[in-house]
């Protein structure tokens, strides 16, 4: 129906055009004199080019799009240069070319436009460019674009579009930290330590007495029976200062500033020599064990361009639920929005069972915490727990600060 509705326009189209040469010749018949018959012969060349225009055809054109990489941070600007080829010299007096591009990239500012108006004329190649201020983070497709032409009295109008897949992958921003591990002083506040301490339990090194906290499995019963007192192996310290870190996913103004933060902390970590791993719950639960080196950062940074802010669950129950697979010894880091009681609960249960736990909690520009959450800072305070404020374009100073800003 809908072609049989096409054809029946353009048979209309061609009616119309032979109706208007009709009363232009007429007119100069009837008429006479230099001025009607230069109204018709100045109408024919229009009339021509209607009917030639008809029969061209646009698959002769060639659209390129050439992308300057593939891969971007968050906020970069972006320039594509859209080229277009084609084999014959056939005058085009309009070309309307748009480039399609996904939601997240259409609704970013752009200084030139991925929709141009063309004049090429008898150009058998000419391009045009459009740019992209600020890169949006995701994974971005360009899928097809779309080709008008037409002739000066707008009665015929050729429309195609070609199918021609792109795609760029934008990794949120990042901001250098000095990544430096911490360690609680309640006498003195929040300080950072060069590292975090475990013992090599696979290698005893010497003996000492008792003290209270010493595993059972450590006691040296020969030892002990010869000096008739309790002695305990001592074991090899070894330096270890590796970082789990748990996103918070809940939907949020501030999602950005969560995944650029988690980024800048992973790659900051990482970067230093230790090791990292990363939970995140959103649309799919998404898990990475502790590990070190290039590979790592890739697969994260991968994953956070493409998190949504999607997550169902509040963070205390994601705590609550992986608490008990995520790996022991390592120190805690969770990064939200939202500063809660129940939070503070599951994160003070699983830094008694495993390890220090820090919670970093996103706030706005020089937004400063409300009443609320000093009480909470307080109470997670005397959990051990430490709660560090970041605001949004203060990222280089988490890692120097020396007691909470409250």
């Amino acid at each position: 129906m809908k072609k049989r509705s096409s054809l029946l326009k353009k048979v209309w189209k061609y009616i119309l055009l032979l109706i208007l040469i009709s009363l232009t010749f007429s007119y100069a018949m009837f008429e006479g004199g230099f001025v009607s018959w230069f109204l018709f012969y100045s109408f024919l060349p229009f009339a021509i080019y209607c009917v030639l225009l008809s029969i061209y055809s646009l698959n002769e054109l060639k659209v390129t799009r050439i992308l300057p990489k593939s891969d971007f941070n968050a906020g970069e600007v972006l320039k594509v240069i859209v080229t277009v080829k084609r084999a014959n010299a056939f005058p085009l007096f309009f070309l309307v070319i748009e480039d399609h591009l996904n939601e997240p990239l259409n609704s970013a500012k752009q200084t030139k436009k991925a929709k141009a108006l063309i004049l090429p004329g008898m150009k058998k190649e000419f391009s045009y460019d459009y740019i992209i201020d600020e890169l949006p983070r995701g994974e971005h497709f360009f899928r097809s674009f779309t080709l008008k032409i037409g002739d000066p009295l707008g009665l015929f109008e050729k429309e195609k579009t070609l199918i021609q897949i792109g795609k760029i992958m934008v990794y949120p921003a990042y901001t250098e930290l000095l990544y430096r591990p911490f360690e609680n002083q309640y006498d003195q506040g929040l300080t950072a330590s060069r590292e975090r301490i475990q013992r090599d339990t696979s290698m005893a090194v010497g003996l000492r007495e008792y003290q209270p906290g010493d595993r059972f499995s450590w006691i040296n019963w020969k030892a002990s029976a010869k000096r008739n007192e309790i002695m305990t192996k001592e074991f090899e310290q070894r330096q270890s200062h590796n970082v789990f870190v748990i996103m918070d996913c809940v939907p949020n103004k501030r999602f950005e500033a969560v995944v650029s933060f988690t980024a800048s902390l992973v790659r900051a970590v990482l970067k230093k020599g230790a090791e990292t791993g990363l939970l995140t719950s959103s649309i799919d639960r998404a898990y990475f064990p502790i590990s070190g080196g290039e590979t790592q950062l890739r697969q994260i940074f991968y994953h956070l361009a493409k998190m949504e802010a999607k997550s169902l669950k509040p963070l205390e129950r994601i705590i609550e639920t992986e608490g008990m697979f995520i790996q022991a010894s390592v120190s805690f880091v969770l990064i939200t929005v939202q500063l809660t009681k129940p939070v503070i609960e599951k994160a003070s249960f699983i830094g008694q069972r495993k390890g220090s736990v820090t919670l970093f909690l996103i706030k706005g520009k020089k937004e400063a915490a409300s009443d609320t959450e000093r009480s909470l800072i307080s109470l997670a305070s005397t959990r051990g727990i430490r709660v560090i404020i970041v605001n949004e374009g203060e990222q280089r100073s988490s890692f120097s600060e020396v007691s909470l800003r409250v």
